[in-house]
């Protein structure tokens, strides 16, 4: 099942989803299949962090250029650095609560 089936669609979350460094191997394939993979799965962005040049440059000719919801998401997730950061704790416990009980159903 894709991440965006249960990560949008059961939990409702409509953020930025990133992966974790692709170059932690938790998905086989060479970096342009795990970037593929993981594009297609829902992911808005991949991340490679270890630096190794050969390994960016697959994943960067596997890579499509953002569609216009990611855009959408990745302009408003910028858009909250630029706001004060006022956190209400109790609104914020009570959405993880919420999102987590419709995770287990």
């Amino acid at each position: 099942m894709p991440i965006a089936d249960v990560i949008r669609g059961r939990i409702g979350f409509d953020g930025l989803l990133i992966t974790d460094d692709l170059s932690m191997k938790a998905l086989k394939g060479s970096f342009a299949e795990r970037t593929k993979a993981a594009l297609e799965a829902g992911c808005d962005l991949v991340l490679h962090c270890n630096g190794k040049m050969e390994e960016m440059a697959e994943v960067a000719s596997a890579c499509a250029p953002l569609s216009d919801p990611a855009l959408a998401r990745l302009a408003w997730a910028r858009s909250l650095r630029a706001k004060p950061a006022s956190v209400d704790i109790k609104a914020l416990a009570a959405r993880l609560d919420s999102l987590l009980t419709a995770a287990a159903a």
